[in-house]
């Protein structure tokens, strides 16, 4: 048996106007339902024509296998490690997407080193000529990895929920997302919402005040796209205990038509942020 090696796929050579558009998927706090956001608009971007793969990128605490019902021998664990190729632990959803899984508990993820860097970027770098969207489902919160992890992606989406401990959380994320990463544009999904407008009204307020009080380190304003809403539906809770994608359980719910509408709407965003 040859020994592991710590070496990963090589990229093609490709232009980068040919590559993936990635988008990093986060919130301000957890239980906001990203990643049942990640990987019911892969679904929908799948459905669309689109190749998709999201990558779990919380990866101390992943948990897209769950949502998925998902378990692989083969994790992005692995992969960092050199016990198996990157393309071993590629694998189909349901959906029509593929996935990259992470492990979860492992301690050594927890804080940025420069080998969970240097194979995060590895990893990303070598998914971006196979697909159209590369979605990376990240971690809550600003950590270091976190914050890492979302430097990788061309857009970000921030998930939030009305609640005013998720909307404070959201916005200090883009806060600072724009003062760190000099992020001038980032879009914006709410999630269960309980009024049609109320997400809209919402939006609108969290533009005004990063208007007042946030602009990147060269001066320039944030400018906040709200991709949808995303009502409060019972059958969210359904497909999430019977650990089913929304889109393949409930595809005629509100909730997997406002998701549908989500990814339309992604699709029109530019690939690359300004």
């Amino acid at each position: 048996m040859s020994e592991p090696t710590n070496r990963l796929p090589s990229m093609p050579e490709t232009s980068r106007d040919k590559q993936a558009c990635v988008l990093a998927v986060t919130s301000g706090k957890g239980g906001v339902g990203k990643t049942f956001v990640s990987a019911n608009v892969a679904a929908a971007l799948a459905r669309l024509g689109h190749r998709v793969l999201v990558l779990d990128a919380d990866l101390g605490l992943a948990n897209l296998d769950v949502v998925l019902n998902l378990q692989s021998r083969r994790t992005l664990h692995d992969v960092f490690l050199g016990h198996c190729a990157l393309e071993d632990a590629i694998h189909v959803a349901p959906g029509g997407f593929s996935v990259v899984l992470a492990g979860s508990g492992l301690v050594e993820y927890s804080r940025l080193t420069p080998e969970v860097r240097e194979r995060l970027q590895a990893v990303v770098a070598s998914l971006l000529p196979r697909y159209d969207y590369v979605l990376l489902d990240t971690g809550a919160g600003i950590s270091d990895v976190v914050l890492y992890a979302i430097s990788l992606a061309d857009q970000v989406l921030v998930v939030a929920t009305p609640e005013p401990t998720s909307l404070t959380d959201a916005y200090a994320t883009i806060k600072v997302l724009a003062t760190q990463q000099r992020r001038r544009e980032l879009n914006l999904v709410l999630n269960q919402v309980a009024r049609p407008g109320d997400g809209k009204a919402i939006a609108q307020q969290l533009q005004q005040v990063l208007a007042r009080f946030v602009s990147t380190p060269a001066g320039d304003p944030v400018k906040l796209a709200h991709l949808g809403d995303i009502p409060s539906d019972p059958s969210v809770r359904q497909a999430v205990q019977k650990r089913q994608l929304l889109l393949e359980t409930f595809p005629g719910c509100a909730a997997a038509h406002a998701v549908k509408a989500v990814a339309g709407r992604l699709e029109k965003v530019p690939a690359r942020a300004a």
